[in-house]
């Protein structure tokens, strides 16, 4: 038996324990540098002339976010919309198999790729980037059931002062009382039970190349991007095979993509 058959078993196991107890893992280096700099230039064509759909800092209204598209800045982009169907590049990103590999492993059944949330391109001006409150995403995904995983692929350095994401270990395993939540159905930080939570709270520094993967349910936010250089990210969620998005709804506007 070839021992290192063993060894990439037995660290897959501890991948999917540490998993499924924090609600996020960080993966190294997935992406070679070359990879990235190739999407990286991709992106750079998608953004000049910019290919839509686009959703602008202005379309959210988060905090330092332009009011709206005709003041200064409005038209900075937050997200380029349907990653998967823009091109090869963001194609293979989804595909990527050392994700599938994890995420078979801890759903035992074939996932599919939903193309109805997030699929995009993240981005993150200076000046003009807005910072995001602590939130949930499955409160804005319809499914079965809220299990669903997110793949996020730093494509360059990221660090705190250039927006990146903070989460809260464990958070997708608490069920919250409504009141502790805001009416966008943000974290109220001005709660003492939720100020504890948040103090619990750690930053996710990732290497160009390595991707986070985290759980529809587990707290996070992010900053302003406080440096002079803009931050690009690869951003997929995926969902179990047997958990389906819910007719009428948002999450089911576009059909999944199967994963083999």
């Amino acid at each position: 038996m070839d021992p290192t058959a063993n060894q990439d078993e037995l660290a897959n196991e501890l991948d999917v324990t540490r998993f499924k107890r924090e609600g996020f893992l960080v993966l190294k280096s997935v992406l070679s540098p070359p990879t990235c700099e190739a999407i990286l230039l991709r992106i750079s064509r998608e953004l000049d002339p910019l290919v839509g759909p686009v959703e602008y800092e202005a379309d959210v209204g988060y905090p330092g976010a332009p009011e709206s598209r005709t003041q200064p800045g409005g038209e900075t982009p937050r997200r380029l919309l349907h990653a998967y169907a823009r091109g090869e590049e963001f194609r293979a990103l989804a595909l990527d198999e050392t994700v599938a590999k994890l995420l078979r492993a801890i759903w035992h059944e074939d996932f599919h790729l939903t193309q109805c949330h997030h699929n995009c391109i993240m981005t993150k001006y200076p000046s003009f980037s807005s910072a995001t409150a602590w939130h949930q995403d499955i409160r804005y995904w319809s499914f079965d059931v809220p299990d669903l995983i997110t793949a996020w692929f730093a494509l360059d350095h990221e660090h705190r002062s250039k927006g990146a994401l903070r989460v809260i270990p464990g958070s997708h395993l608490i069920d919250l009382d409504r009141g502790r939540l805001d009416k966008d159905l943000f974290l109220r930080t001005e709660l003492d039970e939720n100020k504890s939570l948040i103090r619990s709270a750690v930053s996710i520094e990732l290497e160009q190349g390595d991707v986070l993967l985290f759980h529809s349910r587990l707290f996070h936010a992010a900053g302003k991007n406080r440096t002079d250089a803009p931050k690009f990210s690869g951003v997929f969620s995926y969902h179990a095979a047997s958990n389906h998005p819910i007719p009428g709804t948002r999450s089911a506007t576009l059909p999944s993509i199967r994963i083999d």
